[in-house]
């Protein structure tokens, strides 16, 4: 078995049995759209969609499958998921695209208005469990430059794990480590060592409480939509101030 296909089912099975709450997930993030798109005016062009760190969709297809969307562009840094992305969504009314890309160079790569090579304004950012693997510095760069990005009126919906106000990164991952070895039994030992190395290598989730101070002040309106039972887990939703 080849190294994408076994982090890949790790991580299928972390999702199927549920053990980030991703069922909640996909009902909240579900009811944050339909709400926002309810509120559009029908005059108003239909939405263009971006969502960074795509995956293999197999959480947000079928909400996907049912929104009046314009547009969609599904970005992911590991191109082996894009197609499995474009399998679970299967034929929908508007058009996709697929891009192997990385999500901090998709939001900078363009002017300070918003443009990037032309390309028009979003009115949907998503993402979801990937911010997180960026450093402090650089979660500051990517809210600057997608303030810029989103059309105005615009919703951004970030799904990630934060930590609690005031608690540092290595308190943090072993809170997060010792649940994975209590509470994840459907996991084999080797798929809990594989999700704990993971986090020591790659994960720097923000503090809660600063990270909304930060998008504050680079212009984002800040509210909490979902938190999950963990104190880890967690959507926020951001628009434009």
């Amino acid at each position: 078995m080849d190294l994408f296909a076994q982090q890949w089912g790790t991580y299928r099975a972390v999702v199927e049995h549920d053990l980030m709450e991703h069922r909640a997930i996909a009902a909240a993030t579900a009811a944050v759209l339909e709400e926002w798109l309810a509120r559009r005016s029908p005059a108003d062009p239909a939405a263009q969609m971006v969502d960074l760190g795509c995956g293999d969709l197999a959480q947000l297809a079928p909400l996907l499958r049912r929104l009046p969307l314009g547009a969609y562009t599904g970005l992911d840094l590991t191109p082996q998921v894009l197609p499995l992305a474009q399998r679970a969504l299967g034929p929908v009314t508007y058009p996709c695209q697929w891009i192997e890309g990385d999500l901090l160079g998709w939001a900078s790569d363009g002017s300070c208005d918003g443009s990037r090579d032309g390309d028009p304004q979003v009115d949907i950012i998503h993402s979801a469990f990937a911010i997180h693997h960026l450093s402090e510095q650089e979660k500051q760069q990517c809210l600057e430059a997608l303030r810029g990005r989103i059309a105005p009126g615009g919703l951004f919906i970030w799904v990630d794990v934060f930590r609690n106000p005031g608690e540092s990164r290595e308190a943090y991952l072993q809170r997060y480590q010792a649940r994975i070895a209590s509470s994840w039994p459907q996991l084999s030992e080797q798929q809990k060592e594989q999700v704990s190395s993971h986090l020591a290598a790659c994960d720097h989730p923000a503090d809660r409480l600063a990270i909304a101070e930060l998008a504050e002040a680079t212009g984002w309106r800040w509210r909490w939509a979902w938190s999950g039972r963990h104190q880890a887990e967690a959507m926020a939703v951001l628009t434009t101030a």
